[in-house]
């Protein structure tokens, strides 16, 4: 299982949510890793094509160690605060590099002529400040695309309007309740 944090603020509440939500994968015995994409060195994509002939990407940067973590795991659960109603840039620019991923995607279907089946779940958790009526829904289709590309099916997730400040989210025990329960449920 992979958990990719994608708030630029380090012990944010979206932080929270998802070391929740990990904390009870790990009880349940699910060896979990980590993605911090506030940590990474990774250049946006840059539509250069190369991806579409060898389904690698050329850019040498942080995303290489990424690629390999996303191809292992059967369970993503991807977390970020809402900005503008969407996702980070940080998290951002590493879906935007999976990329590579659907094209690699789109070659192997060529050549098989079938679809490849769903190898794993993927579930998004966010939270915003805000409580405006389609807060989430930028995030959800970004989420169900970027899981589309790893063959992962996108299986809904948490959604937690009206949280803002630094820690916030530790004054709505349920929100990180729910969250803990997700991540044991996997």
């Amino acid at each position: 299982m992979v958990g990719i944090y994608g708030s630029p603020r380090k012990e944010g509440n979206s932080d929270l949510l998802l070391d929740s939500a990990l904390r009870g994968a790990h009880e349940k015995g699910i060896e979990v890793e980590r993605i911090y994409a506030r940590d990474l060195e990774i250049s946006g994509c840059i539509e250069c094509g190369a991806c579409e002939k060898s389904g690698t990407c050329a850019i040498e940067d942080d995303m290489q160690d990424v690629y390999h973590l996303l191809d292992s795991a059967d369970v993503i659960i991807l977390c970020s605060p809402i900005f503008f109603y969407g996702l980070t840039s940080q998290v951002k620019a590493l879906i935007d590099r999976g990329q590579a991923m659907w094209s690699r995607k789109k070659l192997s279907n060529g050549k098989s002529g079938e679809k490849n089946a769903s190898r794993g779940r993927g579930y998004l958790i966010a939270v915003g400040a805000t409580r405006g009526r389609n807060l989430f829904k930028g995030a959800q289709m970004i989420a169900t695309y970027f899981f589309d590309a790893l063959n992962i099916e996108y299986s809904g997730g948490l959604f937690f309007p009206g949280i803002e400040s630094r820690g916030a989210v530790e004054e709505h025990p349920e929100a990180l309740q729910n969250a803990y329960d997700l991540g044991k449920a996997l």
